[in-house]
């Protein structure tokens, strides 16, 4: 080897040491997520809750006992007087004030007509915030739950998971079915920065969590 390629290689060398000390190769990523709730049922409650009205919705809490009473009392307070209800909303639940007609695949413009809706859901996400409902007994199609301006969901303690994965777990059996995912009243702010209500769905949302042993 001549004293010039000696130079090159000595060159080299330091150069590729540098490289590998610089930038060393990263470890293989492993991430971990938390799949199981570590919450006690009260506190995923205020969890959720406390998303809920993050997200500018009305959380109400009440029993079986007074489920009627109370959805009167919801329903009352945002003047929904004419009231959509899917199929599967048991009947024991209407109180007697409100008017209820159930769907019958009306057309969005027969929807829009309505005061509100009122739906059960599938479950309810605490980490997010998030209810989703699909197309099931009590929830209805899609229509139903996006096209009246006000919507009161009905959703027992039970069905509140903490975490994203918990929740698909959970609608893995179902996943055939339409499902939305609301969190909190249809909101946009993609125009000029101005959050403007009721884009996508309803501008008013009011929870009402049924306690569940």
């Amino acid at each position: 080897m001549t004293s010039r390629e000696a130079i090159l290689e000595s060159i080299r060398t330091a150069n590729a040491t540098a490289t590998t000390a610089a930038h060393p190769t990263p470890p293989e990523a492993s991430p971990t997520y938390l799949h199981e709730s570590t919450l006690t049922q009260e506190a995923l409650l205020h969890l959720l809750t406390g998303r809920l009205i993050d997200y500018d919705a009305r959380v109400l809490r009440t029993t079986a006992e007074n489920l009627a009473s109370t959805i009167a009392e919801a329903l009352e307070a945002r003047n929904a007087r004419n009231v959509l209800i899917p199929p599967g909303i048991p009947s024991a639940w209407l109180p007697e004030t409100i008017h209820f007609t159930e769907d019958n695949n009306q057309t969005p413009p027969e929807l829009n007509t309505f005061d509100g809706v009122l739906t059960t859901a599938t479950l309810a996400i605490a980490q997010t915030g998030t209810i989703v409902l699909q197309n099931a007994p009590g929830q209805g199609r899609r229509a139903v739950s996006l096209v009246p301006d006000y919507h009161l969901c009905l959703l027992r303690t039970s069905q509140v998971v903490e975490t994203v994965p918990e929740a698909f777990a959970l609608l893995a059996p179902t996943a055939h079915l339409p499902t939305t995912f609301i969190s909190g009243p249809s909101a946009t702010a993609d125009i000029e920065m101005t959050r403007i209500k009721g884009v996508h769905g309803p501008r008013t949302l009011d929870v009402l969590l049924i306690e569940t042993a």
